[in-house]
């Protein structure tokens, strides 16, 4: 699996960005699909998951302010970040758990590269 995020930048408090990810490759039937993201001198911490069945979750710091989609026609992962804060700045990482491959679901996740970003004050 490919993935290739975009949509990052700068912008101020309280503003909105909406990040993309295309994914390629094994994509089809990934169980999940998610974003991470890793601010400078701090480790990476997950954000956000869609499963297969649309199911959504979010870490409690984003919680009613990220939505996570994906539109399975063009294989696009999106976050849409809302009312943004200072401590959202990170570069922003997609992620798939897995794929299959003759009958089996291999758990091998796949990353992006990062975008980042960066909100002021």
């Amino acid at each position: 699996v490919q993935l290739q995020a975009c949509g990052g930048g700068s912008v101020q408090v309280r503003g909105s960005l909406k990040l993309s990810c295309q994914a390629s490759g094994r994509i089809f039937g990934i169980k999940n699909m998610g974003w991470y993201r890793q601010a400078p001198a701090k480790e990476r911490e997950w954000v956000a998951t869609i499963t297969s069945s649309g199911t959504t979750m979010y870490a409690d710091s984003v919680k009613g302010r990220f939505i996570i989609s994906i539109d399975d026609a063009n294989n696009i992962l999106y976050l849409q970040m809302h009312n943004l804060k200072p401590e959202d700045t990170a570069s922003y990482y997609c992620n798939a758990d897995g794929y299959w491959r003759g009958g089996k679901y291999y758990n091998d996740p796949s990353w992006g590269k990062g975008t980042l970003v960066t909100v002021s004050s």
